[in-house]
């Protein structure tokens, strides 16, 4: 798990929506918001997300990239994004090397 100043785990690769290689070099320099969820369109996860897209101008202003990631297949992430019109990329992580790295997958 990362602790305070640490650096983020650049080398980890999962994939995004359309089933293309990610991680986090790609977003150096830039600022970025990553969130992490349990499962596409539940309850709680589709009001986070739809949170996210509704301040989507604002963070674009700010110069900041969102990325929502979860344990679910590309292919849930593109219905997902489709029903809820959500525009920035969703990553996908089934084996929850990326979310274990931050301190964000575990028990409850």
């Amino acid at each position: 798990m990362l602790t305070k100043n640490s650096p983020a785990p650049l080398d980890i690769s999962v994939s995004d929506q359309d089933g293309n290689l990610a991680n986090l070099k790609s977003q150096l320099g830039h600022y970025t918001v990553l969130y992490f969820y349990p499962k596409d369109d539940t309850p709680g996860c589709t009001k986070e997300a739809c949170s996210f897209r509704d301040a989507e101008a604002e963070m674009q202003k700010l110069g900041v990239t969102v990325i929502g990631i979860s344990p679910d297949k590309p292919e849930s992430h593109q219905k997902f994004q489709k029903k809820y019109s959500l525009s920035f990329p969703l990553w996908s992580d089934p084996d929850h090397k990326l979310a274990e790295a931050f301190g964000a997958w575990g028990g409850k």
